[in-house]
């Protein structure tokens, strides 16, 4: 299932009330298993926290605050498992989210309550969440999966890939890659290859320790000024913050990467 979701994790926290900020990231499905809380977009979205939570890609940091000790499982879901779960055109929920209890089968809800009894087994519930979605997943077909790879290639470039050249891989006008990229993605070319860019820079700031000033490189950022609003628009901190003392949450995200491959690898840090 790799071509269809990246990690799954766990989220713990004892402290009450808790708040951090999210970097940019990819679609994810959370279960609550104990808890509730918020989300703060950074288009001006809130919204509660449903208990069975289908969170769209997100196109800049995102504050959250949880009111209570929590216990979250997460699993990032790539482009081809957004659509092999049937959840529709990503783009509807960019920056925003849905509550899969409402608005799907009684399965999300009975799975919840089935993975809260659970809760103390970490491998029974990561091993019941794999099973869950794979009896939930449905057929890509071949011309989805075509696409996707030409968009994962394109956005797994370093500096800042040309849509030229996107056009060109696919056979498609730029209107149809930009539809197709709002609907699989959940925006458009330019902003995703802003974004991976942004990330990947992050990666090498927190995890590689790598100066930020040698990331300013002229072909891919105007200038240092530029190169600092792009970092803090999509992680939430500024390069300075995320060498010297990055947020619990920012430095795990972060850790759980290998941005200089393809892009499922990429949103295997979500």
């Amino acid at each position: 299932m790799r071509n269809y979701f990246g990690a799954a994790y766990r989220f713990t926290t004892t402290i009450a009330p808790y708040a951090d900020v999210t970097r940019a990231d990819a679609g994810q499905l959370r279960f609550m298993l104990r808890g509730s809380g918020e989300y703060a977009f950074h288009n001006g979205n809130q919204a509660a926290t449903p208990a069975v939570c289908l969170l769209g890609p997100t196109m800049g940091a995102t504050s959250f605050r949880l009111g209570e000790p929590a216990d979250v499982w997460g699993i990032s879901l790539l482009p081809l498992g957004w659509v092999a779960l049937e959840s529709g055109d990503v783009s509807e929920l960019t920056d925003n989210l849905a509550d899969m209890a409402a608005t799907r089968s009684a399965d999300y809800r009975e799975f919840l309550e089935h993975l809260q009894a659970l809760r103390h087994d970490n491998q029974a519930v990561a091993a019941d969440i794999w099973q869950f979605l794979q009896a939930h997943l449905r057929p890509v077909s071949p011309s989805m999966l075509g696409l996707v790879s030409a968009v994962d290639a394109w956005l797994a470039r370093d500096g800042s890939p040309n849509v030229a050249d996107l056009v060109a891989a696919t056979g498609l006008s730029n209107r149809q890659v930009a539809r197709l990229t709002n609907r699989l993605y959940g925006g458009p070319p330019k902003l995703l290859a802003r974004k991976y860019r942004a990330l990947r820079c992050a990666v090498r700031i927190a995890v590689d320790q790598t100066p930020w000033q040698e990331l300013c490189d002229a072909s891919t950022f105007y200038d240092q000024s530029h190169f600092i609003r792009e970092i803090k628009h999509f992680v939430g901190l500024t390069p300075h913050q995320l060498m010297t003392d990055p947020t619990e949450v920012a430095r795990l995200t972060l850790q759980r990467r290998d941005m200089g491959l393809a892009m499922a690898e990429i949103n295997r840090i979500s």
